[in-house]
């Protein structure tokens, strides 16, 4: 009897294995998008997706063998709906440059698509390192994400941000996790905590929401208390005290910008918001054909 395959190269050559397609969306990834990369050339497609990056990401993208495609971004739904009809194979998995797949996770997928997948998705658990430490607590030691999945099944809802991925059935975890390097400077954290909350701020506008003193005073201040205490931010020590602080501060500023969307809107002031992708076609599974690749 032969023996079991157990290397990523043995478990790549077995016979029926289903293909799978990487897709990395990114902006201004240099940093990050040669190690996301090389944690993945065991797949047997990748595709970058770029959202017109000002810095050398594209550079350092294209001296790997994946396929490279720039597309304006208007979300992260948007733009992995927009990817997942541009890859070749049915399985995919979804990373942001920011995250590495290891090599146990890599064996654990190529296991699982060697066989006859039991599920249409597979949630991953996350390890995130902000500031160069892992964050144990603080609401994110139950992080996961469905990033594993049948791309026929699969598809993001119309939203601006906070979208989860429509799996229907069970979903189940798989046992390794993703490592998500995610901040590394409190630079960087601000910039994105200031997209997220107007991104956050537009779709709750677009939505109708309006805001009181629960939006402005009261949840931000559940935010920490939750994160900090009920969720043992404590534990992380200093960093904990950073990350759950900054985490309601996002949550202020949110509804801080919503609130002056309203504002201005009463006034009568025309409100600019973020850029929407209102093409059906993003949203809806295509019927025929496949769009050009």
């Amino acid at each position: 009897m032969s023996p079991e395959p157990s290397t990523i190269e043995q478990l790549k050559q077995v016979p029926g294995r289903n293909g799978v397609s990487v897709i990395i969306t990114t902006y201004n990834e240099e940093v990050n998008i040669a190690e996301c990369i090389e944690s993945v050339l065991w797949a047997d497609e990748i595709l970058v997706v770029d959202s017109f990056s000002s810095d050398r990401t594209v550079e350092i993208a294209e001296t790997y063998p994946v396929r490279l495609k720039q597309h304006q971004y208007f979300g992260s739904a948007a733009q992995k709906n927009w990817s997942l009809d541009r890859v070749e194979h049915d399985w995919v998995l979804i990373l942001d440059a920011d995250e590495r797949v290891t090599e146990p996770l890599a064996k654990e997928i190529l296991k699982l698509l060697a066989g006859e997948p039991k599920a249409l998705g597979y949630s991953l658990r996350r390890r995130n390192i902000v500031f160069d430490r892992e964050i144990k607590h603080s609401g994110w030691s139950t992080d996961k994400v469905i990033r594993l999945f049948h791309r026929s099944h699969g598809r993001y809802p119309n939203r601006r941000v906070h979208a989860d991925l429509d799996i229907p059935g069970n979903v189940p975890v798989l046992r390794h996790a993703l490592m998500h390097y995610t901040y590394r400077s409190l630079g960087q954290y601000i910039e994105k905590l200031m997209n997220y909350a107007e991104w956050g701020a537009a779709q709750a506008f677009r939505e109708g929401r309006s805001v009181g003193f629960i939006e402005l005073g009261i949840r931000p201040l559940y935010r920490f208390l939750r994160t900090y205490f009920l969720q043992l931010g404590v534990l992380d020590g200093l960093h904990g005290l950073v990350v759950c602080g900054l985490q309601a501060y996002g949550t202020f500023l949110k509804y801080v910008m919503l609130w002056d969307y309203r504002e201005r809107e009463r006034r009568g002031e025309e409100i600019g918001l973020p850029a929407f992708d209102d093409d059906e076609r993003t949203w809806e599974k295509p019927a025929g054909e496949r769009p050009p690749a």
